[in-house]
């Protein structure tokens, strides 16, 4: 695969401090933000990954301003502009990346060369289990972890597509990415990396960014982090604690002030070799958890939807 990883995501909001302090307190860091260039916006720092996400001051709604892919050369840079091109897309290049905006999500991407990410591999701590007994006489790990939960990367964003079918084809013919999973008619798991997917596009009668998910150590880490969250203001929940079907992973909702989704998650399904994995269509509530409460209105239909539809955010 060309492609190797979701590096980045922009999102404009129209309450930057406020939106900021969520993810201050969501575990992200702080940098100096001077990749852009921007002087008034906010960028945050994921443990693995760097510098991964910018908050930048829009008008009226919310949205996605853009992401950025990680590609390996200059070669696949060339090769995905044809792509484009075949699509009737034209892009801007430069020596390093080249941008495009997807029509049906609005969403500017950018393909930039850089390194991949490299992961401090998680020590899986021990669990007991009915006829093991791989901790004797210790407290499990979980419950002694004191330190703040601290995402270690950007994992995907779902984002809302005015024309599903034309953005699923600029995703996979234009850029590369590839197909995990799909709900048919609706949406599409789609991957730029080993993880199961990167960027899901969903139908929506208007383009919007539904969530980011970032990606902690294991379940205990989402628990710990989403009661820290819920424990300063339990208006932030939305979904969760519960475990994927598509995908696998454990998750927990929470909404910032600006009205995005952001997720942490951990234990998603990995597909390091293309030959062994066969995507499947899905329906129904088993496309959306396997176990867990089930989602809310809130989450299949943001409050804010007639809001981002008549062009104004609230």
């Amino acid at each position: 695969m060309a492609l190797h990883t979701l590096s980045r995501v922009t999102i404009g909001v129209p309450n930057v401090a406020e939106t900021a302090a969520f993810y201050d307190d969501f575990g992200l860091t702080r940098t100096a933000g001077t990749r852009s260039g921007r002087t008034d916006s906010v960028t945050f720092a994921t443990v693995d990954g760097g510098e991964q996400l910018e908050l930048v001051p829009v008008p009226g709604r919310r949205r996605l301003i853009g992401i950025d892919v990680g590609v390996d050369d200059t070669d696949d840079l060339d090769r995905i502009a044809h792509n484009l091109h075949t699509l009737g897309l034209m892009s801007t290049r430069t020596d390093t990346d080249l941008s495009v905006t997807d029509p049906g999500t609005d969403v500017l991407v950018r393909v930039v060369v850089t390194s991949r990410i490299v992961q401090t591999p998680f020590v899986v701590p021990a669990y007991n289990s009915p006829g093991n007994i791989a901790r004797d006489a210790t407290r499990a790990d979980g419950i002694e972890r004191t330190g703040r939960v601290r995402p270690r990367k950007l994992g995907h964003v779902v984002i809302g597509s005015t024309d599903q079918p034309a953005s699923e084809r600029f995703f996979t013919e234009g850029l590369g990415f590839k197909v995990s999973d799909r709900i048919p008619g609706l949406a599409a798991f789609m991957r730029c990396s080993t993880d199961h997917h990167n960027v899901l596009v969903q139908a929506a009668p208007v383009t919007m960014l539904h969530h980011s998910s970032w990606q902690v150590d294991d379940v205990d880490e989402i628990g710990r982090g989403a009661t820290a969250m819920l424990e300063k203001d339990p208006d932030r929940h939305i979904w969760g604690l519960g475990r994927h079907h598509v995908g696998s992973n454990f998750f927990w909702y929470l909404k910032d002030p600006a009205g995005n989704f952001s997720e942490y998650y951990s234990d998603l399904d990995c597909i390091v070799d293309d030959q062994l994995w066969t995507p499947r269509d899905w329906e129904g509530a088993r496309a959306l958890f396997n176990w867990g409460p089930p989602p809310p209105p809130s989450f299949l239909a943001p409050e804010d939807l007639a809001g981002l539809m008549a062009g104004t955010h609230g």
